[in-house]
């Protein structure tokens, strides 16, 4: 990692909060899905850079100014998330501004690969076989920004689609090239730090113009645990396990394993932290109301971790052949619990998952206690 890639990345920081934002003010189911659409295409641009990042240093002067360009793209996709489906009056029109700034974004992207693949035969012809699949998803999303409505949503669900269907199918046994699994896991790992971090900030975002009372310390309080516990279950063991696989894995074999355990395998992790984020925003937004948390936060609250688990779940999956039990058992009782923190309040909805998230880590601990010490005293 380089310290311009940590910069180009905290483009993205703007981006996640922008649309858990939107989220939160849209406050409706189609809204959420609205946000997890537009959180799709944030993946998919950073994924498709950190791989570029793993082809070269970001360092000689073509690959840095492009990276610049595609900053200012993905900065004007943040700026753009709250005119997403619904423009504002005056400027320009925002839902086409997003899509243009996407195709920008992904086109760099693709153009620097072809600068960086010179020489290799291979890897050219895997810059070409993507470029129909981006071009045709780009224009479904200009397309549907142009119609507006729900066929807005139709046509960018079927831009996510085919960019992503289109890809993957010309990759998983294709010619891209993972140079160095240590700088692939670790900009991976970077990627969920900042939506972890995300969280913090959409915490800090709830409590906005609220007087500091007990509910609101103690929410913020179980917010950083509930934080903490989504660290711990990705990077305490399972991550550093995944890198040693990985680093030992050649060939197609290693391409198979990134396209499918981090390309694909990481959106719903990443997704899962920022409806996480959601959920604590509105626990902290309403910790002293003295109502009940509602089922809206109670879906987000618990949903979210629920799904951060599934993408765990597949992750391990992948690359370990194996199902985790604590995590699957935790999986159930945070869909089970939906409507019992619907009903209760804030502050003790929101303990409620900590405990859960607490307790899968713990049992995690103690039950791959040897796995866990020979795993990080042998990292590559």
């Amino acid at each position: 990692m380089t310290t311009f890639e940590l910069f180009f990345d905290l483009v993205y920081v703007i981006t996640l909060t922008r649309v858990t934002a939107y989220m939160a003010h849209e406050h409706t189911g189609t809204g959420v899905l609205h946000g997890v659409l537009l959180l799709a295409l944030v993946w998919f641009s950073w994924s498709a850079y950190a791989w570029l990042g793993n082809q070269a240093r970001d360092d000689p002067g073509v690959v840095r100014a492009g990276m610049a360009v595609a900053m200012a793209g993905v900065f004007v996709f943040a700026l753009t998330v709250p005119e997403a489906w619904h423009d504002l009056p005056g400027g320009l029109y925002g839902p086409l501004d997003l899509a243009c700034a996407y195709l920008v974004v992904r086109c760099v992207h693709l153009v620097l690969y072809t600068v960086l693949a010179r020489g290799d035969r291979g890897l050219l012809r895997q810059v070409a076989v993507s470029w129909p699949p981006v071009l045709a998803g780009s224009a479904l999303l200009i397309a549907g920004a142009v119609v507006g409505g729900g066929w807005q949503t139709a046509l960018f669900a079927a831009a996510i689609l085919v960019d992503w269907g289109g890809v993957y199918v010309t990759s998983r046994r294709g010619n891209w090239r993972i140079h160095s699994a240590a700088y692939f896991t670790e900009r991976h790992e970077l990627f969920v730090i900042i939506a972890i971090g995300e969280s913090l900030i959409a915490m800090g975002a709830g409590a906005t113009d609220h007087p500091v009372g007990t509910p609101l310390l103690a929410a913020a309080v179980l917010g950083v645990a509930a934080a903490l516990g989504l660290w711990w279950l990705y990077f305490d063991m399972v991550t550093l396990k995944v890198e040693h696989t990985l680093h030992r894995t050649r060939g197609q074999a290693r391409l198979s394993l990134a396209v499918h355990a981090y390309g694909y395998t990481h959106f719903p992790i990443v997704a899962g932290i920022v409806l996480t984020a959601l959920g604590v925003e509105g626990v902290v937004a309403h910790a002293d109301d003295g109502k009940t948390l509602g089922a809206f936060y109670a879906w987000a609250l618990c949903g979210g971790p629920a799904v951060y688990l599934t993408g765990m779940l597949l992750f391990v999956r992948i690359t370990m052949g194996a199902w985790g039990g604590y995590r699957l058992a935790a999986l159930c009782l945070l869909v089970a619990g939906i409507p019992a923190a619907a009903a209760l309040p804030p502050v003790a909805a929101l303990a409620g998952v900590v405990v859960i998230l607490a307790a899968t880590a713990t049992a995690e601990t103690r039950w791959y206690a040897d796995v866990r010490h020979r795993v990080r005293g042998a990292r590559p």
